[in-house]
């Protein structure tokens, strides 16, 4: 297949099954494996360049964060997801800050990741007005800003956010009834009820002020994070992002 996605894994092959593998194939990634040991998967980066490399956080020899470092600072570097067993937000912050793009609890879903791995990749190489342009690719550029503003993907919130964010994108008078028509239509899509979504939103805006970098922040939220208020309501945060999609993709037609 052409313009296939090369992800390097740091497990052993027999590790993930053939039916795990076929989640891969199907979202277009061709997956290769190199074991937990750091200083060969550093090796194996310089031997394959792969698009995109899902590091086990703790590895023989060189863990994540010394992987990570050893490629932080050079122009052609693959797209580093981080694995791990251990949930930390100060462990989540520091592979972040060291050029980490996504980070997943183990033991994760292979459908979901292989579809995060291919919005994260075509997101990064696709043209911010391609992606505007393009209906198809809303989801593509929700998923971007959630993980520049440091929302984790791991928790419920993350997709309860996106979802939100794409009905107010495509359905812009839904901001106006959030409690009885927002929230209950992601209930309904998830088999939850509203008030979990409400929580659960709440809870990822929480943890990406927590984690966020201020200065992502400012830029989507400007005066939230500085006049005391401390991070916007549910319904702030939602409307504050898909007026600025709906206004970017209304200036790229």
């Amino acid at each position: 297949m052409e313009n296939q996605i090369k992800l390097l894994i740091s497990e052993e092959k027999n590790t993930i099954t053939a039916e795990e593998l076929a989640f891969f194939e199907a979202e277009g990634i061709a997956v290769s494996f190199c074991g937990k040991d750091g200083a060969i998967v550093s090796q194996e980066i310089e031997k394959l360049s792969p698009d995109v490399v899902l590091l086990d956080m703790f590895m023989t020899r060189t863990d994540a964060v010394g992987v990570l470092k050893s490629f932080q600072d050079k122009d052609e570097k693959p797209l580093f997801i981080v694995a791990s067993s251990f949930d930390s937000d100060v462990l989540q912050k520091e592979v972040m800050s060291m050029g980490a793009s996504y980070f997943v609890l183990k033991p994760y879903s292979a459908r979901s990741l292989a579809v995060s791995v291919a919005q994260l990749y075509r997101t990064r190489n696709t043209p911010a007005v391609a992606l505007r342009k393009d209906e198809s690719s809303i989801e593509l550029t929700v998923t971007q800003i959630l993980h520049q503003i440091g929302v984790p993907a791991h928790i419920k919130g993350y997709h309860y956010l996106r979802d939100s964010i794409i009905m107010c994108v495509r359905t812009p008078d839904i901001i106006n009834a959030v409690t009885k028509r927002l929230y209950p239509s992601v209930a309904n899509k998830y088999e939850t009820t509203a008030s979990r979504v409400e929580r659960a939103i709440r809870h990822a805006i929480e943890v990406a002020w927590d984690r966020g970098d201020v200065d992502v922040l400012n830029s989507y939220f400007g005066y939230t994070i500085h006049n005391g208020r401390g991070k916007p309501t549910n319904s702030e945060f939602i409307a504050m992002i898909s007026d600025k999609l709906r206004l970017e993709r209304k200036s790229a037609s």
